[in-house]
């Protein structure tokens, strides 16, 4: 396994893990978007979701089912965005892959229509 000690994702303290399997740990984001903001990060110390393996991803997307069965439980969203920063112009901040999976609720804007198009918010009105 990889690991690099400067990285804070090699180096989270256990009281931040939700859950784990083989392959990666769920923890709920320092600074999230919305009530149950969850990021999935595997052990292994790569930069980019291309640089995971089979084994590696298909590990995490079971991770992923099961934090979004205990997001439904305890905060009863109404959607869910799943997104990944992969790359600094992609506005990755930290140097190792990370998938975020957001809780999305009736109301939490005004119009919800285009969802991750508007990390370039001139192209995310595509209808209009």
């Amino acid at each position: 396994m990889t690991f690099q000690s400067s990285c804070l994702f090699c180096s989270l303290p256990e009281n931040r893990v939700i859950q784990r399997n083989t392959f990666g740990v769920l923890i709920r984001d320092a600074y999230p978007v919305s009530p149950g903001h969850t990021l999935l990060i595997p052990f292994r110390h790569v930069g980019s979701f291309f640089e995971l393996t089979s084994e590696e991803r298909e590990g995490l997307l079971l991770l992923m089912d099961s934090a979004k069965q205990q997001l439904q439980d305890e905060f009863s969203p109404a959607a869910y965005n799943i997104g990944i920063n992969d790359g600094l112009a992609a506005g990755q901040t930290i140097a190792h892959m990370h998938l975020h999976l957001i809780p999305r609720y009736q109301g939490d804007v005004s119009d919800p229509r285009g969802g991750v198009r508007w990390v370039l918010p001139e192209k995310a009105k595509y209808w209009s």
